[in-house]
């Protein structure tokens, strides 16, 4: 499974990215590079071939790289971003998704779409209505994946659809009920327990913040690499926002 795993770095602003649904607390921006470096590491370790899309230092939320684009398959769908203030992210990364040598196509208004929004299972593509992401741009990304199953869920009260719910290796979805309702959800123990990143095979990455979540998943079989994403979970992030893995 590993291929490709696109980053970006933080830069000096990241204190500054939107927050919408948790109070703002102080971000220390060079702890944040740290921490992004080992997250960075942790993929590498797992084999992914990691690159990096240029530096926007100055747009705070830039190393969410996920919300920028959707890969799938070859195809890169490059979003447009609920949050106006963050549209400009998706220039630089469209660039680094040609140089990959994706097919580069576009959500167009009056759509929008956040990649934080989309979570790929098998043949099926959920993709959250929220604040962030409209009816146009999820029946757009149905066009422009005909061949997969796309299923719009019902958000309450966060961010975006893979801040409520992911998938483990198995398929089977993990996440808050309060959050979103989907069959066959699997509770984590901690908030951010629902968050996961496959790293391919049993393995998995998580946020150090949920241990009794990496203690489960290990019961279960799965392999659990655990890394501090602190600073970016007062911005409302969690690991899977931070890479987009391109399968080989």
């Amino acid at each position: 499974m590993p291929g490709l795993a696109l980053v970006r770095k933080p830069g000096p602003r990241i204190a500054e990215g939107i927050v919408t649904h948790i109070q703002r607390e102080p971000v220390d921006p060079e702890r944040a590079r740290h921490q992004h470096d080992a997250y960075v590491g942790a993929l590498a370790a797992a084999g992914w071939r990691v690159t990096y899309a240029p530096d926007a230092d100055e747009l705070p939320d830039a190393p969410f790289v996920e919300d920028a684009v959707v890969v799938s398959g070859r195809l890169a769908v490059l979003t447009r971003q609920g949050a106006p203030e963050r549209r400009p992210e998706v220039e630089s990364v469209a660039a680094a998704v040609r140089e990959l040598g994706l097919k580069a196509v576009r959500i167009v208004p009056p759509g929008t779409l956040d990649g934080g929004d989309v979570l790929q299972v098998g043949p099926t593509v959920y993709v959250g209505r929220s604040a962030r992401t409209n009816g146009e741009g999820i029946a757009q990304l149905a066009g422009l994946l005909p061949e997969r199953d796309v299923v719009p869920v019902d958000l309450t009260g966060v961010l975006h659809l893979k801040s409520a719910v992911t998938a483990l290796p198995d398929g089977t979805l993990i996440g808050d009920p309060r959050h979103v309702d989907l069959p066959g959800l699997l509770a984590p123990p901690e908030e951010s327990g629902a968050h996961v990143v496959l790293l391919g095979g049993e393995r998995v990455l998580m946020a150090a913040s949920a241990p009794q979540t990496a203690a489960m998943l290990e019961k279960r079989g799965f392999i659990v690499t655990k890394v501090d994403i602190s600073e970016f979970e007062r911005l409302e992030g969690c690991v899977t926002c931070l890479s987009v893995l391109v399968p080989d």
